[in-house]
């Protein structure tokens, strides 16, 4: 009896170890971002992020899709969490999606450019794939202001040779029926618009770095 117990232990080990093996080695994306990628206001489900995981399987690029996004996240909150998150989850692809909260709170741009740079360097640094999304704040927050925040995006992206989504909220942003009463987070039906707004760029990273 302990013979056969002994053969069918080292079968179950050897039927687990590949399977085991090839979970170690799946792809990993990791979102990381604000309330409009945590979902504030809408069920998880019906989020982009969940959406995009949705899509990604289905179009079997074999990536699984971690969301460590944070609503109220600033980038200087999200430069504190960034490395723990990377040694934890070891992903080939990072979507950074923050700087709208910096902006709502009017903090200094240069800080906001130079926490969102130091993300980028710790993800380049680890030879990790980054796709920056970008952000746009009301024109009541001023020209001057308004301007300078949105071309810090393109600065980031030109500096570091990143692919950038320069708008998220795009498609959804002037209309009022796609927002939530706070007139800052898209509601469940604007979901896919923003995953169609990300997909563009995103695709093209997925085949290379699922064989990173």
């Amino acid at each position: 009896m302990s013979r056969f117990m002994g053969i069918l232990l080292a079968l179950c080990i050897a039927l687990a170890t590949p399977r085991t093996h090839a979970a170690e080695q799946q792809a990993t994306i990791l979102v990381f971002g604000d309330s409009i990628s945590a979902g504030y206001g809408i069920r998880v489900e019906q989020g982009w992020v969940n959406l995009m995981a949705q899509r990604i399987a289905q179009t079997g690029y074999g990536f699984k899709v971690v969301n460590a996004s944070v609503s109220g996240e600033t980038t200087a909150g999200g430069l504190g969490r960034l490395p723990h998150a990377l040694d934890i989850q070891h992903p080939q692809i990072l979507i950074l999606e923050l700087g709208g909260n910096d902006g709502l709170r009017s903090l200094p741009l240069n800080g906001t450019h130079d926490n969102l740079a130091q993300m980028i360097r710790l993800a380049q640094d680890r030879h990790i794939t980054v796709l920056l999304i970008g952000m746009r704040l009301p024109p009541n927050y001023g020209e001057r202001y308004t301007s300078g925040f949105q071309k810090l995006y393109a600065d980031l992206a030109t500096q570091f040779r990143v692919p950038l989504v320069p708008f998220l909220l795009e498609p959804v942003a002037l209309k009022p029926e796609l927002m939530q009463e706070d007139g800052i987070h898209p509601t469940g039906p604007a979901q896919p618009m923003l995953l169609d707004t990300v997909w563009p760029r995103l695709e093209p990273l997925l085949k290379p770095a699922a064989h990173h």
